[in-house]
């Protein structure tokens, strides 16, 4: 036992240097996140195939799925902000208690949208559309990627809890084969390879949940064999109210923030489709391109939180100030290529969509107009996530509201009233402007006031 503390005590957050640190945590979720957007780009270009409605009826799924994704990812900030921190403050029990609620508030998360998947995909795209082909082929899809999401929010639940504790390596593990699993799958089961019925858009949801239910597996056999810091135990499952309440208290903006994106998607997605449907298409080729750029990003934030918040418990300003500044500098970095990418070759980019030729006249002007906001993406989300690491969610939420819903909403309604779609690209770049500011603002104030 005095062995098994001892090696808590020195966990590597706590001592290791600041560059070489972010690297080990961060380089296998970038990797990992690498996968995953290689996965969302390649689940599309095969969804492609079959026709450019069901490209379209998956791109209008985005708002569910990426809400299922906030409350995971958003109660997974929570969780991830107090176990380091306990960690930090050498409190264990906590630690260890959180972990187990963390498994808890998944399964909870899980049940609710699988009843309201079942129930309600339908009327989700006719709210929507009026293009019959498009429905039947976005309720399959959704139905089936809701009613089947335990592996979804288990899945990033034991990463979550990897990543709490420094083993960011393992979670690269979950996130890659998942991935590598549903791109195998995809065409096996959407054409009928290999004397597979022929599944179609079903098929590509199908490929989905079984990718993520293997990497919700096998998370869950890595949290038992290598992670020592917290131990696993249905009977220490059952919540304790004042634990679940600090975990949303940080978790519930960071899901509110998450769930933004799905109300901004769906209030756009309405916008276009009022020019054409090829144009919410664009948009949804625009999000799978996107991720290959800001999934680098994202994992090198799930690297920085943990050294963030662990260091803040253990009262180290030098190490929070040193993460933040290099977390800053690579983000920048990475969203620079993107930019330049995005200038140089979008219609290369949609072609791998199968577009139509009215498609590639909307999406390369989109894409250049669109991919401006990459400019300034990378300081607003390393300083998003700091404030969540920090406890302060409520700075991160105020920035998300005023980006998606005070000014790309009405923004882009605004200048669609001038009958021209290219006008309406640019209410994207225009909020990620405003947000640098925000972000600027709060972060100054947030270390200055550092409990320290």
């Amino acid at each position: 036992m005095a062995n098994e503390t001892m090696t808590l005590k020195e966990n590597k957050m706590g001592t290791m240097p600041i560059g070489k640190l972010l690297v080990s945590m961060a380089l296998p979720m970038v990797i990992s996140m690498l996968v995953q957007a290689l996965y969302n780009i390649v689940d599309s270009i095969f969804v492609a195939q079959i026709n450019e409605n069901a490209l379209t009826a998956v791109s209008l799924a985005f708002p569910v799925q990426n809400l299922m994704i906030a409350v995971a990812t958003g109660t997974g900030v929570g969780i991830n902000a107090i176990l380091s921190k306990s960690l930090g403050e050498k409190n264990f029990e906590t630690a260890n208690k959180t972990a187990n609620i963390a498994v808890f508030l998944a399964f909870v998360s899980f049940v609710a949208f699988a009843i309201l998947g079942a129930v309600g995909s339908g009327a989700f795209y006719h709210m929507q559309t009026a293009d019959a082909e498009i429905v039947t082929y976005g309720t399959q899809y959704l139905r089936i990627c809701t009613v089947f999401s335990v592996g979804m929010f288990g899945q990033i639940t034991f990463e979550r809890l990897l990543q709490s504790t420094g083993k960011t390596i393992y979670s690269m593990f979950t996130q890659g084969t998942g991935a590598i699993i549903n791109i195998i799958l995809d065409p096996i089961l959407i054409f009928g390879w290999f004397g597979m019925p022929k599944r179609g858009v079903a098929g590509a949801a199908a490929a989905t949940v079984c990718g993520q239910l293997i990497a919700m597996l096998i998370g869950l056999l890595l949290n038992i064999k290598v992670n020592h810091e917290i131990k696993l135990h249905i009977r220490e499952m059952w919540p304790q109210a004042k634990l679940v309440k600090r975990i949303y208290a940080i978790g519930v903006p960071s899901i509110l923030m998450a769930s933004l994106g799905s109300v901004m998607t769906f209030s756009l997605n309405k916008i276009l489709m009022a020019f054409t449907s090829t144009a919410t298409a664009v948009f949804g080729v625009y999000f799978k391109l996107q991720s290959f750029v800001f999934m680098p990003v994202f994992g090198l934030n799930n690297g920085m939180v943990p050294i963030v918040a662990y260091n803040y418990g253990a009262k180290r300003r030098d190490r929070i100030h040193k993460t933040i500044r290099l977390s800053t500098i690579s983000a920048v970095a990475i969203m620079l290529i993107g930019l330049v990418i995005f200038q140089l070759i979008p219609g290369l980019l949609l072609q791998m969509f199968n577009a139509s030729p009215e498609m590639l006249t909307i999406g390369e002007t989109a894409l250049r107009i669109i991919s401006i906001c990459f400019l300034f993406a990378g300081f607003n989300i390393v300083a998003t996530s700091v404030f969540q690491a920090l406890g302060r969610s409520i700075y991160s939420l105020l920035v998300s509201i005023a980006r998606q819903l005070v000014i790309i909403i009405p923004v882009a309604y605004l200048l669609s009233l001038t009958g021209n779609l290219n006008a309406v690209w640019w209410s994207i770049p225009i909020a990620e402007v405003a947000a640098v500011l925000l972000c600027a603002l709060f972060l100054k104030r947030v270390l200055r006031n550092l409990e320290i």
